[in-house]
Parts: structure tokens; sequence; C-alpha cells
């Protein structure tokens, strides 16, 4: 039986489906951030963020949101966040970190609610 398709924009809880519209709207991020998968790429980010947001034609609210380390906005951007948590690790907020700020808390408010309070 197959499988019937959510409507475009469709949400599942309070999430957004990341679908084809969210998917253009996120190209030049998820460029960007993929870039970060080249050790190369790690280190000219780290060196001018600016001139490699710029390289990979983000726009200035874009930019921004990288600036901020906002990773909810960047999601909502069409960000994906297989993409994003490459981003995230190059700049030291790894998965736990990026989901603290999504849930607006600490980081060790986020860790409390972990099942393995050692883990990072």
């Amino acid at each position: 039986m197959a499988q019937a398709q959510l409507a475009p924009g469709a949400r599942v809880g309070d999430s957004e489906v990341f679908d084809l519209a969210a998917s253009w709207r996120g190209l030049r991020i998820n460029s960007m951030c993929n870039a970060l998968s080249e050790p190369q790429n790690r280190s000219a980010f780290k060196a001018d963020e600016e001139g490699f947001m710029a390289a990979h034609g983000l726009t200035d609210p874009e930019k921004q949101l990288v600036r901020d380390r906002d990773f909810s906005g960047l999601l909502a951007a069409g960000g994906n966040i297989y993409f994003l948590l490459k981003l995230g690790v190059v700049t030291g907020n790894g998965l736990y970190r990026m989901g603290a700020g999504m849930r607006g808390e600490s980081y060790e408010q986020f860790l409390a609610t972990r099942n393995d309070a050692g883990a990072v």
C-alpha cells in the first residue's frame, strides 16, 4: 500500500517537514555547510567566516543566522539538520548544544534531560 504524501509546508507536531520547498529555500546554507566536510574548507571558514559565507552566496539574513549560531533560524530558513551539524561541529556547537538552543535551555539544563548525564 502506498503511503500518502504530506502536503507542502506540512508540520509534524511543532516541527516543519523538510520537503522540496525547504530544500530549495536552504540550498545556499546547506551547500555551505556541506562544504565543511572538507578539512581545507573548515580551515577556510575558521580563518574568514565572512568570506566563506560570501563565497557560498549566502544572503545577509542567512549570514546573520550563521553569525548568531541560530540553529533554529537556520532550520526555518531551510537548513537540513544533517548539514547544520557540520556547521555546529566547526563552531563548537555539537548536537547537544544545538538541541539546548533549539529548546531555549542552557546546555546544562538540556544535559539534565538526557538519559546519560556524561554524554556530550
